[in-house]
């Protein structure tokens, strides 16, 4: 196989993994969960999403989280945003990067982002002229790229045809998700390959569920055909989707699976590979008082981390 001799692992269990708990929980909670992870070692983290309150009141105090969290000397703190609003409100909060999502299904797409797919692609132009004008960098996130729960297979052409469209709104890093986690290694390989071929300076990412139990695989397949950056949620926490018959809380790729397998194969992932044994020093000084603990891995009923997941992959195949 033709691995490559780095890649960068993101973590979004800050943003990915605690909008899919049923729980809110509270600033200070998330904010001693993105210091924990930055000073494990992660170069991006996914920390809030900037988007109606109403909608994900989880993510409802991105302003507050980007005021309070301490800085961390080489990590990138991005945020997810679904319009031009949400992108004018991240570059205000102070944030590194911004991340727009959009879907390869039109029937996905509409009861995700209540919008069209050609809507979808206006608003991240909107976020790329953002981003553009405040200097902050832009990526671009796929979803159902290979396998819709609406509509089946996903033609490796609509996705290709979506890329196409970005990269002249100047979008040169983009990530695919396996959102549903039913899809295989040869999808994976054969679609990121595609890519690749086509544009080659393009940076290819990677976004897996583990709902069938091959994300690992399926990264390993990714490394194969040239994806060079991976997300992951630490213990595996959230990543549901509008599946038809509702919305289960569970399906991320477990970011610490995927820097063991990245590791056993010889490919580093930076400072992160040493697993907290030696925490990196915060670039200013943090407040003394006590905050409430970050919930522990496994605490949350509806998170289930990739060594747990089992039970939940029939489910997922057959409905409740």
């Amino acid at each position: 196989m033709n691995f490559p001799d780095r890649v960068r692992v993101v973590e979004v269990g800050p943003r990915d993994g605690l909008q899919s708990l049923q729980e809110t929980y509270p600033t200070a909670v998330k904010v001693e969960m993105v210091e924990a992870l930055a000073g494990a070692g992660l170069e991006k983290i996914e920390v809030t999403g900037f988007v109606r309150p109403e909608v994900i009141p989880q993510l409802a105090d991105a302003e507050e989280l980007l005021a309070q969290v301490q800085r961390f000397d080489g990590c990138v703190y991005r945020a997810l945003v679904p319009n031009r609003r949400g992108a004018e409100r991240a570059v205000a909060s102070g944030v590194d990067e911004l991340v727009g999502l959009i879907t390869a299904s039109e029937t996905y797409n509409s009861k995700n982002q209540n919008m069209t797919v050609d809507e979808n692609l206006a608003a991240i132009s909107s976020i790329a002229q953002v981003g553009a004008g405040a200097g902050i960098p832009v990526v671009a996130a796929i979803g159902i790229a290979m396998f819709c729960p609406y509509e089946g297979d996903v033609p490796p052409a609509r996705v290709l045809a979506l890329i196409e469209r970005m990269r002249a709104d100047g979008i040169d890093e983009v990530y695919l998700a396996t959102s549903v986690g039913l899809d295989g290694p040869l999808a994976v390989h054969d679609l990121a390959s595609r890519i690749v071929d086509c544009w080659p300076d393009l940076t290819l990412g990677l976004h897996l569920h583990d709902t069938n139990g091959m994300a690992l695989a399926n990264a390993l397949a990714g490394l194969d055909a040239g994806v060079t950056v991976f997300e992951g949620s630490i213990c595996g926490i959230g990543g549901g989707i509008r599946m038809p018959y509702g919305m289960p809380h569970f399906g991320n790729v477990a970011t610490e699976d995927l820097v063991h397998v990245f590791a056993e194969a010889g490919v580093e992932t930076g400072s992160i590979s040493r697993l907290c044994l030696r925490p990196r020093a915060r670039s200013r000084s943090s407040s003394d008082s006590r905050r409430p603990s970050a919930p522990p891995c496994g605490a949350e009923p509806s998170s289930t981390s990739s060594s747990s997941a089992g039970s939940h992959r029939m489910k997922a195949r057959t409905g409740p």
